[in-house]
């Protein structure tokens, strides 16, 4: 009855695991999906203001200049969001993976814990 419960047992704390790492998953979507949306408001709010900019120009070297620098500004922007997001994707895996390795950990320490006493029962039978 024993090997039942203890069955059990490693059923129950494998369902939990398995939701601490979709909790972790399903935070880790929250925060990527509010920074792409506050990047995206930004971007939007950065070109809007461009554009008026543009439209307030009074010569083709200020249209250049204008231009040139929204260009600069938004790749300099987008390569530094793409390495943010890099890193938040990272984080994700890491926290999602953690309850796992933890959980893994457990299981190895109880397995060595169970054939410990059988080696030791048989080597003093020898």
């Amino acid at each position: 009855m024993q090997n039942f419960d203890d069955l059990q047992k490693m059923g129950q704390q494998n369902l939990d695991t398995a939701m601490r790492g979709f909790g972790e998953v399903g935070r880790s979507w929250q925060t990527i999906a509010n920074e792409m949306s506050s990047y995206s408001k930004r971007s939007f709010e950065e070109g809007s203001a461009t554009l008026e900019k543009l439209t307030g120009a009074r010569s083709l070297d200020q249209v250049v200049a204008i231009q040139s620098d929204f260009a600069r500004r938004s790749y300099e922007e987008y390569m530094a969001q793409c390495t943010k997001l890099s890193s938040m994707y990272v984080d994700m895996a890491r926290d999602a993976y953690r309850p796992i390795e933890m959980n893994g950990a457990m299981a190895q320490e109880a397995a060595q814990a169970e054939f410990r006493p059988a080696a030791s029962v048989k080597s003093k039978r020898r």
